[in-house]
């Protein structure tokens, strides 16, 4: 497999994204899905609405998300369809809450640990997709990137506890808690697969290294970033681009690395990548091409 190409620069702007979009030429058709994370009620880390209108224009874009599997802002659609128009969401662009009227299965014949993922109905009214996604850590899952978009963000509710329990269907709230991390981490590689197997070629990422918090924007009390912003990166390949972003946080010299590093590896995070690399959705080898 040749060079996966990643695309970078340091600017943080709305300009900037529409030229890292354009710099992959790769243009999605049709109607675009623009998966991003739209922030629990009280975090104060997330990407705001405004700070994507010139990129999600551009792609003619929906944004789209699913409901969770915990208690919140945005367990139950009307809830979550509240808390999209608080945060702006709506003010802008059209929201598709995707689970809504439920989930369809994607199968994943050669699954690590799950053969099949739970992902909202409404992933099938859209013909390419644009996961728009800001890098930092994760309680869980050690970062989130775009790897973790394809997978837990595009399952439905029930699909992400599938996946957080490892495949186990009637896995109680608890046992998402309990789960093997190892065995964790390859469900959402195994279900990260399958929404990239279902786009093939129609899919582009964009990862914001920005407000970079050991927590995910998911936490309605999350910790204050611990680095400063480094950058955006764009590429085709979805193990190829978070990779890339934690190379340059590894290759950073500000001191607040250490503490999101140990974040990433407690929970053992690359091996998420590791494990979609095995499942043949992209490459670890990459070139990191600068945009000025």
């Amino acid at each position: 497999m040749e060079k996966a190409k990643v695309y970078f620069t340091k600017e943080i702007s709305e300009e900037a994204l529409v030229k890292m979009y354009k710099s992959l030429n790769h243009e999605l058709k049709g109607k675009v899905a623009v998966k991003v994370h739209s922030g629990e009620k009280g975090n104060q880390n997330y990407l705001r609405p405004e700070f994507m209108k010139e990129l999600i224009f551009y792609v003619n874009g929906t944004i789209v998300e699913c409901n969770t599997a915990y208690d919140g802002a945005r367990d139950k659609t009307d809830k979550h369809l509240e808390l999209l128009k608080e945060h702006e969401w709506s003010k802008y662009y059209n929201v598709d809450i995707m689970d809504n009227e439920g989930d369809i299965v994607l199968d994943i014949p050669n699954g690590k640990v799950i053969k099949k993922n739970y992902v909202g109905k409404n992933l099938m009214n859209y013909d390419s997709m644009l996961v728009l996604s800001h890098f930092k850590g994760h309680p869980m899952g050690g970062f989130g990137g775009a790897l973790k978009q394809l997978s837990i963000g595009i399952a439905s509710s029930h699909g992400k506890r599938y996946i957080h329990c490892a495949g186990k269907e009637d896995g109680s709230y608890d046992d998402m808690f309990k789960t093997n991390q190892i065995m964790f981490l390859e469900s959402m590689a195994d279900a990260a697969s399958s929404v990239t197997n279902h786009f093939k070629d129609n899919i582009v990422y964009i990862n914001v290294m920005c407000n970079m918090s050991v927590d995910c924007d998911c936490c309605a009390v999350a910790e204050d970033p611990c680095m400063k912003d480094i950058g955006i990166l764009a590429s085709l390949d979805p193990v190829a681009i978070d990779k890339a972003c934690i190379d340059l946080v590894k290759q950073s010299n500000d001191p607040g690395k250490d503490h999101l590093l140990e974040r990433i590896n407690s929970r053992h995070g690359e091996h998420t990548i590791e494990a979609a690399e095995e499942l043949g959705i992209g490459t670890t080898d990459y070139e990191l091409i600068n945009i000025d």
